[in-house]
């Protein structure tokens, strides 16, 4: 699809946009990082999307996505114990050391349980005490790990049956050699986790993953940029409302920043990152 991307600055401040922490930004820092610090601040936020929603041509569109990143896995212990350099050499390739298992697919640490809940304190805050609606439309990766976070985070604020979130292929991490990377069965994905929405043709055995070939970062961009594309265009119901939610990896949301040109960051593990998007479609496109 011919369509382009791009952050509209000045209404979510993290650290590395300030200078004092380059490449890092803040796991979730108060009111998700809007600027606006008052009690009405995510009315005036929904009325300034509006605005430029209403003042835009034909062809442009806003929507304001929150991007989170999954707990902390067991995959992300065993980086840490050897180092990446050792981990990208040698370990991601295998799924445990004998004393800790991070492959396939693995699981929410204790810590990465913690993290989620964390975030589920501030979107209950948030929503709560603050008005800010919830997302109308959740998106999540197929991996366990970011479905444990979106279960733990949304739990008791988001209605099952009215909110359930649709698991796309195309958001989930890079793929290929690491086997914390590849996903486990559909039947799995349905019986662990019933609330949940397989996109169409979601095959039940991972058709993605290889022992021997790994993802470039240009691929992920190029799958970022496709669940853009679904969400602006494609998605009965996310095309036509502002706030959207995806659950995802650190390389998922590395994707988004390079698609839309945001400022490149570091969002540690349980992380959320908002950002305002603009969507221009070329008035020549016919998709």
């Amino acid at each position: 699809m011919d369509s382009k991307y791009s952050i509209v600055p000045g209404f979510f401040a993290h650290p590395e946009l300030e200078g004092l922490l380059p490449l890092q930004t803040a796991s979730l820092p108060p009111r998700f990082g809007l600027v606006d610090e008052s009690q009405n601040r995510w009315q005036t936020f929904l009325a300034d999307i509006e605005k430029l929603n209403t003042n835009a041509p034909p062809n442009v569109s806003y929507k304001a996505i929150f991007a989170g990143r999954h707990g902390e896995g067991w995959h992300n212990v065993a980086e840490a114990k050897y180092g990446t350099e050792a981990w990208e050499e040698k370990w991601a390739a295998l799924e445990g050391d004998g004393e800790i298992t991070w492959g396939p697919d693995p699981n929410l640490t204790p810590l990465g349980v913690d993290q989620a809940k964390e975030a589920h304190k501030l979107w209950e805050v948030e929503t709560s005490r603050f008005g800010l609606p919830l997302p109308a439309r959740f998106f999540c990766s197929p991996l366990t790990r970011a479905l444990e976070t979106f279960t733990i985070t949304f739990e008791g604020i988001v209605s099952s049956d009215k909110k359930a979130p649709l698991v796309m292929e195309n958001c989930r991490e890079q793929y290929g050699v690491h086997t914390c990377d590849k996903r486990r069965s559909a039947s799995y994905i349905t019986s662990t986790f019933p609330d949940v929405v397989l996109e169409h043709n979601f095959s039940d055995e991972d058709p993605l993953y290889s022992p021997d070939w790994r993802e470039s970062h240009s691929n992920v961009a190029r799958r970022a940029k496709k669940v853009l594309d679904y969400i602006f265009f494609e998605d009965d119901v996310a095309k036509d409302e502002v706030l959207i939610s995806i659950t995802a990896h650190s390389g998922f949301i590395n994707g988004l920043v390079a698609v839309t040109g945001h400022p490149k960051c570091n969002l540690p593990t349980g992380g959320i990152l908002p950002m305002v998007v603009k969507c221009t479609k070329s008035s020549q496109s016919t998709d």
